[in-house]
């Protein structure tokens, strides 16, 4: 059998938000087969617990952010893509999240932190069938026109790749990779994208902050760049860092649904508002998916078995 996985034993880490600036805990702890993956706000008078659903998501404004029920009037989290796109990766199932803040912190920027966490705290078998959710025909959501044109799609495939294309018109970033397909059966998540950091444009920094936005950003956990050249003196991690950041954010975007997914993800311009439509528009529609799970490791699509080591 193919089964779901969670922590072996407890992990914490301390940061901030990237756009709130608040000091924030987080405790990741294992949870029982088909838990899911759910936040807890220790910090409020009555915890509340917030499981990580397309339908709990109420805000996709510059990161995905999750209430109860999606009631934007309720206790948040916000920014948890990368956080996900790292349980993605490693094949995670069960895991339960307490947190002292509105905001999980952000760290270096990029999913490899919580990659590391989760990986020192163990990933342990569990005893129940992982859950797949496979797309079973196209599912594609459009917006704008011309220069403003942007699609994400869903498509069934046997097995999980994700196909990205970034198009910002500015000199740094048209020096780089502008598109990158990844398979994540291939087993080089944490090499190939987990390090990849988010970034932002100093000509939007002020407009960010006049909003309370990027109040804890810095070049210690962002991408900066002026009107010509990345700012960090280290440099970019990857030749194509920009878009393998925003696959390491659909990863998350896209884990929400609950299951990791077996399809192809194909999208041009997509961010976090797009992919929760997405999302939500297989979601809506019983017969664009199947739900699958293999007693036998060796049916399972190539990879997909041996996402992180068990140990």
């Amino acid at each position: 059998m193919l089964a779901q996985r969670t922590l072996k034993s407890i992990t914490r880490a301390v940061g901030v938000g990237v756009h709130g600036g608040q000091r924030v805990e987080l405790t990741l702890r294992p949870a029982a087969p088909d838990t899911g993956i759910v936040f807890r706000r220790i910090d409020l008078p009555v915890p509340v617990d917030i499981p990580v659903r397309a339908e709990t998501v109420c805000d996709t404004r510059m990161a995905t952010t999750i209430s109860p029920g999606g009631d934007p009037g309720a206790p948040k989290v916000n920014t948890i893509e990368h956080l996900l796109s790292a349980c993605a990766g490693l094949g995670l199932d069960n895991l339960i999240v307490d947190i002292t803040a509105e905001e999980v912190p952000i760290l270096d920027g990029s999913a490899a932190s919580f990659v590391f966490l989760l990986q020192s705290a163990g990933i342990e078998l569990q005893n129940a069938p992982k859950r797949f959710l496979r797309i079973v025909k196209p599912v594609e959501i459009r917006e704008g026109e011309g220069r403003s044109l942007k699609w994400a799609r869903l498509s069934p495939f046997n097995g999980y790749t994700l196909t990205f294309e970034i198009d910002f018109d500015h000199p740094a970033v048209n020096q780089t990779g502008q598109q990158v397909t990844f398979d994540m059966g291939s087993g080089f998540y944490k090499r190939d994208i987990a390090r990849a950091r988010t970034f932002g444009f100093t000509k939007d920094v002020e407009l960010m902050r006049s909003r309370g936005l990027g109040l804890g950003g810095s070049m210690d956990n962002a991408i900066v760049v002026d009107d010509y050249r990345v700012l960090n003196a280290g440099g970019l991690r990857y030749d194509d860092e920009f878009v393998k950041h925003k696959i390491l954010d659909a990863i998350g975007d896209l884990h929400v649904c609950g299951h990791p997914l077996l399809a192809a993800y194909t999208a041009f311009k997509s961010g976090h508002a797009l992919n929760n439509k997405l999302m939500r528009a297989v979601l809506a529609d019983r017969s664009a998916y199947e739900i699958v799970t293999f007693d036998d490791e060796r049916d399972a699509p190539a990879g997909l078995a041996a996402l992180a080591p068990a140990w």
